[in-house]
């Protein structure tokens, strides 16, 4: 297992266990010593040693004298990394202007605000010294997402380094806003950026009744450049497979067909890209990740080794409320989840279907 690996399967049980235990810490302290201490053990630091993770670290903000910062990761006595707990039940939103009158008054560059599940990143890109206004990078640990973690790992204390951080932190902040943007854009369109993809099609005059008829096309046409960009990876798998072991006709009459329709039948969502992920990392100690793939049909998401169909590790249900997880095991019993960070919690009974077909 590489460094980045073994990293990952640390936070992954950190997650498991916080999602087990949130519901029962009640305090500010509570979330510090059962999930915001244990997050920055993960990433390396001696949570111990008051040289290099000290808590309740003196800020003076003006005239005030005696302010402090929860905790400060430092760094040849002098602070790198700000770092202000809320407790667990607490929004973030409303606590981001007292770690902003911290983060003038030391030497730190990155500054962290936490409930000790979602962990903010701030540092001073816009104005030198002056925390920005939003974080250029957010973590959330019921929630991961596959190039999240290489990001996180770039805070671990052994591959620390703050100039490449800041660096690649511009980059990374309006990367984010970015696809956050998109994001909206393909689920509620503005009127402005719909009369931007309008003009790039349309040479006729843009009324108000034309961006009305081009709204639901462009939802439209989204979804189904989502879908061909899915099926052109599935059909590329399909014809390595082939190659392999010609497609018995089990797998052909499981398969479903990869010709993109009018009205798109299977689209591949982000949460079943994420649960392909989680179960990768989960059985990364088992089976080379290389060896593992997905295949998405209307009803499940398959998980297979090899590509294979005969294969299956497990079947996800994420296309109504009622989410599941099936094992391909004697009993092919299923298992209610609620999110895709649930799936951690099978981690033993997925190594052992997996170790059926390595």
């Amino acid at each position: 297992m590489s460094i980045l690996e073994s990293f990952i399967e640390q936070i992954k049980t950190l997650s498991a266990r916080a999602q087990k235990i949130k519901n029962s810490i009640a305090t500010e302290e509570a979330t510090k010593t059962s999930l915001v201490m244990p997050f920055f053990q993960v990433l390396g630091y001696d949570i111990f040693n008051p040289e290099e993770f000290t808590p309740e670290f003196v800020a003076d903000v003006g005239i005030k004298k005696g302010e402090k910062v929860d905790y400060a990761i430092m760094a040849d006595g002098k602070p790198v990394i700000l770092i202000e707990a809320k407790s667990v039940s607490e929004q973030l939103q409303k606590h981001d202007s007292q770690l902003f009158r911290y983060f003038g008054t030391t030497a730190a560059k990155f500054a962290i605000l936490t409930n000790g599940l979602i962990y903010r990143f701030y540092t001073d890109l816009e104005e030198q010294n002056k925390m920005d206004a939003s974080p250029f990078f957010e973590f959330n640990l019921l929630d991961m997402k596959e190039s999240s973690m290489s990001e996180l790992a770039k805070f671990k204390k052994d591959s620390f380094d703050l100039e490449s951080i800041f660096t690649t932190a511009s980059e990374l902040k309006y990367l984010n806003k970015l696809k956050a943007f998109l994001n909206e854009q393909r689920e509620n369109p503005s009127e402005e950026y719909v009369k931007f993809l309008i003009s790039q099609i349309y040479d006729g005059i843009k009324t108000k009744n034309t961006i009305e008829k081009f709204e639901p096309l462009i939802k439209k046409g989204y979804k189904q450049f989502i879908n061909e960009l899915v099926n052109d990876k599935l059909n590329a798998a399909l014809k390595n497979t082939n190659k392999e072991d010609a497609l018995s006709q089990e797998l052909l009459a499981e398969v479903e067909p990869l010709e993109v329709k009018t009205e798109p039948q299977i689209v591949t969502t982000e949460e079943e890209l994420e649960s392909y992920v989680t179960v990768k990392f989960l059985l990364n100690e088992t089976v080379p990740m290389d060896r593992i793939s997905y295949r998405d049909n209307l009803s499940y998401f398959n998980i297979l080794i090899d590509n294979n169909i005969r294969k299956w590790v497990c079947r996800l249900g994420f296309n109504n409320s009622n989410k599941y997880i099936q094992f391909n095991d004697e009993t092919r019993s299923s298992e209610k989840i609620e999110k895709v960070s649930d799936i951690a919690f099978y981690k033993d009974r997925l190594i052992e279907v997996a170790k059926k077909f390595v």
